[in-house]
Formats: structure tokens, C-alpha cells, sequence
């Protein structure tokens, strides 16, 4: 498997993706409005992995200008129906992965939600994500820790389900870990917080510095 696989998957359940509903629509609001909370109206803010767009429409409209990229065509292609329909200035899509951008861009935050635990590599996402950062830039996150999950699901039933091709590639780790690698990376982890508003909280949303 590799990530043109990945891309693949992706681009086969867009349509579904796209027609999916938000289970915690409250801890959404709140990542949302705690993310804005961090944003600058001169910011140049990338999102990484956005699907089809819709925390991007939703956070554009707050900074100067907004980069929101994902590995599948088929997303992309979604995401830039609905901004025809809602134009933003400002807003731009692109498919792309992280390590396609030039590094030194200098954006003032990236942003990965539901994005890390998808990655093939990732410390070197996260050291590629670093580059990528002007001096001090913010790099926020939420991310399903699958490690800190009933084993079951991350040894048992995702292994399966991937060979099945019902489930993209995954990785597994804690949210300890996850914020071992963001810190080995080169960030400060200036927070870790949960939005979830019901059950237990699996998404760290964590907001980490540049150093």
C-alpha cells in the first residue's frame, strides 16, 4: 500500500464523505471557535487534508489568506463546487500532500484535523510541517488516537477492514505518543484539550509552536 493507494480510497468515497453527517456537531463548533480564537486577520494560514472544504469555508473569511489542500482530487473537486457557490476572497484548494509544498513558505498556522493519524510517515510529515512554518508559527491539530482506543479496534478490526479496502491506511499511537512526536519534531505544545462533547474524548486538539 502506499499513498497513491491512499489517494485512491479517498477518491472512491468522496461522494459519501461529502454526504456524511458530523457526530459531535457541538465539539466541532467548539474546535472551530477555539481555532478562530488563534487566527489573525493577517495570517496565512494552510490546512492540511481537508476533505471536501467545510472547515475551511468555515475559517477563510478570518485571515488574510487561506491554503486548504488534501491528497484526493476527488475532495478537491468537491470542496471547489462549494466554493463557487460561496465565494471567498482569499480561500484557494489545492491537491496536494504536505511534502509537495515548498518548504519555507511561511505560513503563520497550519492546520491538520483528523489529518495525522493518516499520514505514512509520520515524523517526517511533522518535521516537513515545521519547514513549512514562519518563525513562532502555530501548528494546530486534532487528531483520533486510535492507541488510546479498545485494542480491538486498532489491532483487530481496522486491519481488517483495511484489507477488505472498507478503511484507509491508519496508523496507531496515544495521544502521549502523538505529542512525543510533535515535540520531536521541533514544536513547543503550548495546549492539549478535548472538545468532545459526548463519550470519551479520543481527539486531542493540541496547539504547538514552532521553536
Amino acid at each position: 500500500m502506499s499513498s497513491a493507494n491512499d489517494a485512491r480510497f479517498w477518491d472512491r468515497t468522496s461522494g459519501r464523505y461529502a454526504r456524511s453527517t458530523i457526530s459531535d456537531i457541538a465539539g466541532y463548533e467548539r474546535t472551530l471557535e477555539r481555532t478562530r480564537a488563534l487566527l489573525k486577520s493577517q495570517d496565512r494560514v494552510l490546512e492540511l487534508g481537508c476533505g471536501t472544504g467545510s472547515t475551511a469555508l468555515r475559517l477563510a473569511g478570518c485571515v488574510q489568506s487561506y491554503l486548504a489542500t488534501d491528497i484526493s482530487t476527488g475532495m478537491i473537486a468537491i470542496a471547489e463546487q462549494k466554493l463557487a457557490t460561496e465565494a471567498i476572497p482569499g480561500l484557494s484548494f489545492r491537491a496536494a500532500t504536505a511534502e509537495a509544498l515548498a518548504p519555507e513558505a511561511g505560513f503563520d498556522a497550519v492546520l491538520g484535523f483528523s489529518y495525522l493519524h493518516l499520514v505514512r510517515d509520520l515524523p517526517g510529515t511533522l518535521r516537513h510541517i515545521r519547514g513549512l512554518l514562519a518563525e513562532d508559527g502555530l501548528f494546530i491539530s486534532k487528531t483520533p488516537c486510535i492507541g488510546d482506543m479498545n485494542p480491538l479496534v486498532g489491532y483487530a478490526a481496522l486491519p481488517v477492514m483495511r484489507a477488505l479496502r472498507l478503511a484507509p491506511y491508519a496508523a496507531v499511537f496515544s495521544a502521549a505518543e502523538l505529542k512525543e512526536r510533535v515535540s520531536a519534531a521541533g514544536f513547543q505544545i503550548l495546549t492539549t484539550e478535548g472538545h468532545a462533547t459526548k463519550g470519551k474524548d479520543w481527539r486531542p486538539y493540541i496547539v504547538a509552536r514552532k521553536t
